[in-house]
């Protein structure tokens, strides 16, 4: 299956265009977005400076774990919409379709949940016009950029992800001057405000755990190479150069950004509690620069976060394009959505993802808050269940191939802290997934209206699986048939 996937995606007319410069922007776009610019300073105050700051590196290692193992496998088997085919590969064939299908999903409604949020981004300069009015324009943009052909959509999540990046850097070069007393904003700060309160560990282990569910839903996107991989030039050199650069600039750009803000302001101040994207003023980000004497913050980070959503949902409209376009190449979606344009790009299924995306304009007929949060919760939980697939599908793939007697020399790039590495992930991932809202359930009165928004997706995701399993008949795949590429 996997020679015959490969195969029909570089046949069919599927472009290697991605470098690795792409790639890496990629994925480092896909985790720096809104939950760090606006919900970081909800950890700090929910957690103390050191709860929130352990959260992140906790969560960061886990997400390490997570892309190491992908980058062998996208080394190793380069294939668009890759996480179905390991699963269907290594684990079992219901397993992958299901993972197929919920990924779509988490994507396609995910473009709509961003463009909700960009009406709500774009409130802020224009008050009068009505929020739909955006989204079919943020809409038809991403739509252009990823219909007229890879490279058109790699260069935009550049230009993306660069102005994102570029923002964190300057953040933390201004931080740092101000924690050193340089740029004005108040005294040197050093560590005044981790003894502040209940600080450094305000809440205990319940607050740290419930931060760390927050910054795990912060991390998701990071994934997003291992979908591009198939479009990657030169898969088996550039896939290892981008995993070597992803996570330690995105650790550094999370972790040193949850110290300057902690550094800076006290998890106690009521600016940290108010931490939702209509009011971008309380960004803690808006409000380091703004004590750093640059007046004009606010406009400033609203610009950013505009770019930080737009480039949320170009990179889920891609995503999800190209996972629905491979799972019509291997016979569990219809036909059509395998179709390519001259350019290279699965058309057919760009239009559906395109279609279910347009729900954002349910914001139109309802206060648009409450259909972004309600979008959000329902998408939520899949982004999970990818990472929790991926580490089971590369522990199960590495064991098959070296049980097979596979040299680990032939992979293009290797995994350290093999088993530990996706063990832990997928614990770590399922606890994320069963606890994200445990606080419900200690409740004197539950609400299952909540509790069902909330889990949704771990029956849907269960009843695709056993659904496919019981009308195929499939079984999980022995170590010794698995098939390994030559």
């Amino acid at each position: 299956m996997l020679d015959k996937t490969t195969q029909q995606q570089k046949s069919n007319g599927l472009h290697r265009e991605l470098k690795t410069r792409h790639l890496t922007m990629i994925a480092i776009g896909g985790s720096i977005g809104t939950g760090l610019f606006v919900a970081s300073g909800a950890s700090i105050s929910q957690a103390g400076p050191g709860g929130a700051l352990l959260s992140y590196m906790l969560i960061g290692l886990m997400v390490y774990f997570v892309m190491t193992s992908l980058g062998e496998l996208a080394a190793y088997m380069p294939v668009s919409g890759s996480f179905a085919t390991y699963g269907t590969l290594y684990v079992e064939e219901g397993f992958g379709f299901a993972l197929g299908w919920n990924y779509w999903y988490n994507w396609a409604i995910t473009i709509a949940v961003d463009l909700v949020a960009a009406q709500i981004v774009m409130s802020y300069w224009f008050t009068t016009i009505p929020g739909w009015i955006w989204s079919i324009l943020f809409l038809s943009i991403i739509f252009i950029l990823n219909v007229v052909s890879v490279k058109c959509f790699g260069e935009a999540e550049y230009c993306f992800s660069l102005i994102k990046v570029a923002t964190v850097v300057i953040f933390i070069i201004v931080g740092v001057l101000m924690i050193i007393g340089i740029l004005r904003g108040g005294a040197p700060a050093c560590w005044h405000n981790w003894q502040v309160g209940e600080a450094p560990f305000a809440g205990g282990l319940a607050a740290i755990i419930d931060v760390a569910m927050i910054v795990g839903f912060s991390f998701q996107g990071t994934e997003l190479i291992g979908i591009a991989a198939g479009e990657s030039a030169d898969p088996r050199t550039h896939i290892p150069r981008a995993m070597q650069q992803v996570f330690w600039r995105i650790l550094l750009f999370y972790v040193l950004s949850i110290l300057i803000i902690s550094l800076l302001i006290p998890y106690t101040s009521p600016a940290l509690l108010h931490h939702n994207i209509n009011n971008i003023t309380v960004s803690p980000f808006t409000l380091v620069f703004r004590n750093a004497g640059q007046l004009s913050a606010a406009a400033i980070m609203n610009s950013v976060i505009l770019a930080a959503v737009l480039s949320a949902g170009n990179s889920g409209m891609y995503a999800s394009t190209r996972m629905l376009y491979t799972l019509a190449l291997e016979g569990k979606a219809p036909k059509m959505f395998a179709h390519l344009s001259k350019g290279g790009v699965p058309c057919n299924a760009l239009y559906m993802t395109t279609i279910v995306a347009a729900l954002c304009f349910l914001s139109s007929i309802y206060s648009h808050q409450k259909v972004y949060l309600w979008l959000l919760n329902t998408s939520g939980t899949t982004g999970f269940i990818a990472w929790l697939g991926i580490a089971i599908s590369h522990y199960r793939f590495r064991r098959g191939f070296q049980k097979q007697g596979c040299s680990l020399e032939k992979l293009p790039y290797r995994a350290g802290w093999f088993p530990l590495g996706p063990v832990f992930a997928f614990i770590l991932c399922l606890v994320i997934i069963l606890g994200q809202d445990y606080r419900m359930f200690l409740a004197d009165s539950i609400d299952w209206n909540d509790v069902v928004v909330s889990y949704i997706g771990i029956p849907l995701f269960l009843l695709i699986w056993l659904s496919y399993k019981c009308y195929r008949g499939s079984s999980f795949v022995r170590y010794e048939e698995m098939m390994f590429p030559k």
